[in-house]
């Protein structure tokens, strides 16, 4: 029965396809707010209003700056962001 029980604790953690296992979670937690925290550092970027969101170590960003300069910073910073794996831009020049 004990040896049931941890085997059911184990697969309910374990990662899928479409869900995150609680240390992806907070690793991917973890990268956002360090990404959040960089773009609002920076003088050029924090008076845009850019969207982080992380899944599984891939980054998007999202919302409007105002030149095409922006966005590659924006992308360069997340890049920079220690566990990001890849970055999807999805900023727009308004």
């Amino acid at each position: 029965m004990l040896v049931l029980i941890l085997i059911a604790t184990f697969v309910a953690c374990a990662s899928t396809h479409k869900q995150e296992s609680t240390g992806d979670y907070v690793d991917d937690s973890v990268i956002t707010t360090k990404v959040k925290a960089q773009l609002a550092a920076d003088d050029f970027l924090k008076s845009f209003q850019i969207s982080v969101e992380t899944y599984k170590g891939t980054v998007q960003l999202s919302g409007f700056v105002s030149s095409q300069k922006a966005v590659y910073k924006a992308e360069e910073i997340a890049r920079s962001v220690k566990g990001v794996k890849s970055v999807k831009n999805d900023l727009i020049v308004k």
